[in-house]
């Protein structure tokens, strides 16, 4: 089992969400976030004065899914996130080494 981490731009949330769910991935957490990367913020004007904006809204989708299912899945986010431009995001992946649900003990793939 592998978590897959997503850090993706705010208007990208929706489309990536309903590709997931189109290709039967519907478990997904989605946090508001802040931050940046090699784009290091935006300049931007008020009241006649420049300031920098250099945490910049993001989202990040956590999601965790069987080994043989990881590709397919970076895959889906890649292919609906991506615009091309810089600050279109990043995709982490780490192991994961057991699950439990909660609510009924299952662990592992049945707690998926």
């Amino acid at each position: 089992m592998m978590k897959i981490e997503a850090i993706i731009r705010p208007t990208k949330i929706h489309e990536v969400k309903d590709a997931l769910d189109e290709a039967g991935f519907e478990s997904v957490t989605v946090t508001d976030v802040k931050g940046r990367g090699k784009q290091k913020g935006v300049m931007q004007q008020w009241r006649g004065r420049k300031y920098c904006v250099d945490l910049l809204p993001k989202i990040k989708m956590e999601m965790v899914v069987a080994d043989d299912s990881v590709d397919k899945v970076v895959d889906i986010i890649m292919k609906t996130a991506a615009t091309g431009s810089i600050g279109d995001g990043k995709i982490f992946i780490y192991p994961v080494s057991k699950i439990i649900r909660i609510r009924t003990g299952e662990t592992d793939g049945e707690a998926l």
